[in-house]
């Protein structure tokens, strides 16, 4: 089922607020939640052999399982340093009952509903994706297909479906990004001069990553620039501050229309251009090409097609810069037709790619990589700060009308993503590609 989250602002029906710190949880919404109000149907065996297999996937790890007392936790008590993360069953029936049902859409549906917790999230997340290819034995591998299910036809990034997927996550709601970016609304890695990181040097490391991209794309003055994926628009700013004249293009109307009103404050609009349209749709030709983390919402099947345009849209000698999250190519040949809880809630028609499949989507395009730098410890710092702002801003984002289903859901997504940087199943990379027929020209 395909879940559209709309906020309680907008919906006269809707539930009256329960605030996190009260004893008992808010009931969880059936309109908006109708796969979380419930644990879904499942046969006893299905649910006994998850629970067999789960039980002895966990008592391998270096985890500590605890069973509740059946409601969530209001105030999570930090766990001790060098002790193990804990996972706190709830409610353990119902816990194994949506894993057996829908693997690890139920996992997250799970945590969204309540019946587990944790004191460390992140924790017990990147012992589970470290380890993630023991928790199933090798002999029960061969049964993946009977636990995992297809992407929805309509997730597709066809243009229609495109601006559907992108809608459901980045019209959410501008006030609520506000909430926990950074002031540059950068929704992206950034870049830091050092670790740990900390809020007063993030946004300098938001302009250090969009620094070094425009380096590689040799962006100056005069520079006839083309943005893919514009988000709130800094990047397109910082440009046209070298000189740039900047087309950047969004399926967003939320973010195309904050962008152009931060173009405005930056007396830019005479340097940018912010259109709502399609990649596909461009028309033109570019010295330079940006995209920032904008190929994972292409979708596997149109990886050649993206490319493409960028050939296309390149002025002879042209560059183009990329940053992209990747993943292992066996782990995405595995995930790409894979219905995921990421694909569920968070990034509908969404795919990771390896960098095996960007070298041959690119290459099958006439176009070359040049340099490639991956940079992942700095994502999972990004996400850390992301995430941590997220938590104490909770009253404002139940303000703006999300409610604690919605809440859980975001925080199990930002620690879910972190894990995977901290445990090197995920990275992020910068690339510099070039066209075959032509070498990349001398920096200025």
């Amino acid at each position: 089922m395909t879940v559209s989250y709309i906020p309680a602002h907008a919906q006269a029906h809707a539930p009256a607020h329960v605030p996190d710190h009260e004893s008992a949880p808010a009931p969880v919404d059936p309109a908006r939640w109708p796969d979380v109000v419930r644990p879904p149907r499942a046969s006893a065996l299905r649910t006994a052999v998850a629970e067999r297999i789960i039980g002895r996937a966990l008592a391998r790890l270096p985890l500590r399982i605890r069973h509740g007392n059946g409601e969530p936790s209001a105030h999570r008590v930090p766990r001790q340093e060098g002790a193990l993360p804990t996972l706190t069953l709830h409610d353990p029936g119902a816990f194994h009952r949506r894993i057996g049902a829908d693997g690890l859409i139920g996992f997250g549906e799970s945590y969204m509903a309540g019946e587990w917790d944790s004191d460390d999230l992140v924790g017990v997340l990147t012992v589970l994706a470290t380890h993630v290819d023991d928790l199933v034995p090798a002999p029960l591998r061969r049964l993946r297909e009977a636990w995992v299910r297809r992407r929805p036809e309509q997730q597709r990034n066809t243009p229609e479906g495109a601006r559907e997927n992108i809608h459901r996550h980045y019209d959410l709601s501008n006030e609520l990004f506000t909430l926990f970016l950074d002031r540059s609304m950068s929704y992206s890695s950034a870049v830091f001069a050092a670790f740990p990181a900390s809020p007063a040097t993030f946004t300098a490391a938001q302009h250090r990553k969009i620094d070094r991209l425009l380096d590689l794309a040799d962006v100056g003055p005069g520079t006839r620039l083309l943005e893919i994926g514009t988000g709130w628009g800094e990047l397109a700013i910082r440009a046209a501050s070298r000189g740039a004249d900047v087309l950047t293009v969004t399926l967003s109307a939320e973010q195309r229309d904050l962008a152009r009103e931060r173009i405005a404050a930056a007396g830019l609009t005479d340097r940018v251009t912010v259109e709502l349209r399609d990649y596909r749709h461009v028309e033109g030709s570019f010295d330079a090409v940006v995209s920032v983390e904008m190929i994972e919402a292409v979708g596997a099947e149109y990886w050649d097609t993206y490319f493409a345009a960028l050939r296309r849209l390149l002025a002879p000698g042209g560059r183009v810069a990329l940053q992209a999250i990747t993943m292992p190519h066996e782990r995405m040949l595995l995930t790409a037709r894979t219905h995921t809880w990421i694909s569920k809630y968070i990034f509908p028609g969404g795919v990771i790619p390896s960098r095996e499949a960007i070298t041959r989507a690119s290459a099958a395009a006439g176009l070359a990589a040049v340099a490639d730098d991956g940079f992942g410890d700095h994502y999972a710092e990004t996400l850390r700060l992301w995430r941590e702002e997220f938590g104490r801003r909770a009253d404002s984002v139940a303000a703006l009308g999300f409610d604690r289903t919605f809440r859980r859901m975001w925080e199990l997504y930002l620690a879910y993503s972190e894990a995977g940087f901290r445990s090197r199943y995920l990275d992020v990379r910068q690339l510099l590609l070039t066209a075959d027929d032509h070498g990349p020209r001398e920096p200025r």
